[in-house]
């Protein structure tokens, strides 16, 4: 099948073996696949991975021990956890210390024509949402992660870093659930695709300690430094980013400003299912770009482009 792989440099293989799924899983033939930024940071040596990259799809299950699944249209949770440790008891599963990460850690991803997945982290795609709609799920769901990580009160102001693919999402998210929300980046063509939802305004004239809440989805070392600067004394920082290099952190003014840091990473499928479903997203206006997987590789030097969102990749 064809597959990119990344080991060390990256390359479109026409001939990679078909994954057999293990006892468990079931094996999914992939129609479209999404590029995000962590693709493009694994390719720069985040996370030290090996193997087929992509983690954001949809497709069909072609086979399945729940032979009800098969020929079903899902998406799939990322992390793929041991269950049975304490992390696991703990209902904590992305956190299992024994997990894989889809096309992140130890396990192939979804820029293939086929991937194994656990049963259990399929979640069936309603007939109302196209394949287009479908592989938002995963990106949309790490946006949705922050409202089940803070409890928001309605008068607080929040301030989001970044205009690339995943600050645009929180944007659509945060700003139907709070009033005053503003999204700070670097590109108003970008910006003005959510800035019927929240107020969008130039990084360059964001204010110091004016925000109860700001995220950092810049996708960028310096985006900390930035939220740093913009959050109130005793406020609370969501990092968002991850990148290959490391920030210059000087943690005295976290301590100074008894300031809360909160890791946020991947979230919940069901919800964000539910919020495509309850708004009008028009998420083909964030696609950049597509390809058919026979151009993955120049599908990728697309997405390292400046001001590109999403790249799709149609896999069938």
């Amino acid at each position: 099948m064809f597959a990119l792989y990344f080991d060390g440099s990256v390359h479109l293989r026409t001939n990679h073996p078909v994954p057999v799924p293990e006892s468990g899983e079931a094996l999914i033939q992939v129609s479209r696949a999404g590029i995000c930024n962590t693709d493009i940071e694994i390719t720069k040596g985040y996370m030290g991975f090996r193997g087929v990259l992509g983690h954001e799809f949809v497709g069909h299950v072609e086979h399945s021990e729940d032979r009800s699944l098969i020929g079903k249209r899902v998406a799939g949770e990322i992390n793929f956890s041991c269950g049975r440790c304490q992390t696991c008891r703990a209902q904590m599963r992305n956190h299992c210390p024994h997990r894989t990460v889809m096309g992140i850690l130890n396990k192939d991803g979804a820029f293939a024509e086929y991937v194994t997945i656990p049963i259990e982290n399929l979640h069936l795609i309603p007939e109302s949402l196209d394949d287009v709609a479908a592989v938002f799920i995963e990106p949309l769901a790490a946006a949705c992660r922050i409202k089940e990580q803070l409890r928001f009160v309605s008068e607080e102001r929040v301030a989001i870093i970044g205009d690339g693919k995943l600050g645009l999402l929180i944007a659509e998210v945060l700003g139907r659930h709070l009033p005053n929300v503003r999204l700070f980046g670097k590109h108003d063509e970008k910006m003005q695709l959510v800035s019927s939802v929240v107020e969008t305004l130039s990084i360059n004239t964001s204010p110091s300690r004016a925000f109860d809440v700001v995220v950092d989805a810049s996708g960028h070392p310096d985006g900390l430094k930035d939220a740093m600067r913009m959050v109130r004394p005793m406020g609370t920082i969501i990092l968002k980013s991850t990148c290959a290099s490391d920030a210059d952190f000087r943690p005295s003014p976290i301590v100074i400003d008894e300031l809360t840091l909160v890791g946020s990473r991947c979230g919940p499928f069901d919800k964000a299912i539910e919020f495509m479903q309850s708004h009008d997203l028009r998420l083909g206006k964030y696609i950049t770009a597509t390809y058919p997987l026979a151009e993955a590789e120049e599908a990728l030097r697309k997405a390292r482009e400046g001001g590109v969102l999403k790249v799709q990749l149609v896999c069938e």
